[in-house]
């Protein structure tokens, strides 16, 4: 699910929020979205736990 809105993800600026980390050397990128993935983790439970209430 989440690859399919990667492109409407990534206009957005999930992508590049400050804390995640991305190191670029000669032949190898390391990118890891720490800061989006728990900004979305505390997104998805909040949905999650206002559906659970109705």
């Amino acid at each position: 699910m989440v690859g399919l809105c990667l492109p409407w993800i990534l206009k957005s600026g999930l992508g590049r929020l400050p804390g995640d980390i991305y190191l670029k050397k000669d032949h190898v990128t390391f990118y890891f979205p720490i800061v989006t993935c728990i900004i979305l983790s505390i997104v998805i439970s909040l949905i999650f736990w206002f559906f659970n209430r109705r």
